[in-house]
């Protein structure tokens, strides 16, 4: 299973018939949701992982704000977050997850990649689903909780589409906020826009993934980003990080200065701690600070537990 940015090669091999952009289950005649079983069928994007999108669940004053859950690249909510939303729903919090930028011809029998679409669009398929756990709760605002791509692309939700007066904490796990210089990719794609092969680029590219090239450091997406100031001064953001990333290069593209951000390099927590790009989301150490982050009145210590590249203890 690919997570976070290893999408290309996944999205080339995996075209196949239509699947439609699927941001959320759809709902009954009668307008309530349908909920599939959310164990196996990680691959289909309309599957729940565990403890997510109980539509009747009402937030307490002990945790008054829904956490959305936001997936990376060529992952979908099932497949990213097995690990992460049944610890949340057991501590109490109402959880809700979507898979995102689904995109025409990109699927297998088996598997629909979410994040493929360009990141506005998926932006704003997050605020629509925003709105609607907004409704369904009776909540003001929500905490997001993201991983790889589904830390970036909610920026311009929060950014460019009035996000910021309805999330209240933004936490990151594995986030590239510089963008990634992955395999010299970055450089080879401003070479082609010097020799005028960029629209070429993009055009082969973007048949299976339309977000991808927008990863890159230097990319028009990140400039307009940067542009308007990445992060909102009135939201609380925790970034998250591994060395070990592979994807992310370098990884100090997660780290931030503000106010209102905190930066957590795992391994400066834990030197027992080798996970990588996607085992961050499986990662025990990594839930635990992310509880810490949604609840900064309540946090304990998190052990130093021994955690594997892959996430696994």
């Amino acid at each position: 299973m690919l997570l976070g940015l290893a999408a290309p090669a996944l999205a080339h091999a995996t075209a196949g018939p239509s699947a439609g952009a699927r941001a959320q289950p759809p709902a009954t005649a009668a307008g309530e949701r349908q909920i599939r079983p959310n164990v196996l069928d990680i691959g289909d994007p309309d599957t729940s992982p565990p403890g997510s999108n109980d539509w009747s669940c009402t937030p307490d004053e002990e945790h008054p704000d829904p956490v959305v859950l936001v997936h990376g690249l060529a992952a979908t909510q099932a497949a990213n977050w097995q690990k992460f939303a049944p610890r949340l729903a057991e501590e109490g919090y109402c959880v809700f997850s979507l898979t995102y930028g689904v995109k025409d011809g990109v699927s297998t029998p088996l598997y629909t990649p979410g994040g493929m679409t360009t990141m506005e669009s998926s932006a704003e398929e997050l605020a629509a689903f925003v709105t609607e756990v907004r409704g369904a709760t009776g909540a003001e605002q929500v905490d997001l909780v993201g991983h790889s791509q589904g830390t970036l692309m909610p920026s311009y939700y929060v950014r460019f589409l009035d996000g910021a007066d309805h999330v209240d904490d933004y936490i990151s796990l594995t986030p590239l906020w510089e963008g990634t210089a992955l395999l010299g990719l970055d450089t080879l794609y401003a070479y082609a826009k010097v020799l005028g092969l960029r629209p070429v680029v993009d055009l082969a590219l973007d048949q299976a993934c339309e977000s991808c090239s927008q990863f890159l450091r230097g990319s028009d997406f990140l400039k307009r980003l940067h542009a308007k100031g990445t992060f909102d001064p009135d939201v609380s953001y925790t970034n998250i990080v591994t060395r070990y990333d592979e994807l992310v290069v370098p990884y100090t593209s997660g780290i931030a200065r503000g106010e209102n951000i905190t930066n957590i390099v795992l391994q400066e927590e834990c030197a027992r701690d080798f996970s990588g790009h996607a085992g961050v989301a499986f990662n025990p150490n990594a839930l635990d600070h992310v509880l810490n982050a949604l609840d900064p009145e309540h946090a304990e210590p998190v052990p130093c537990r021994f955690v594997s590249p892959i996430g696994a203890p």
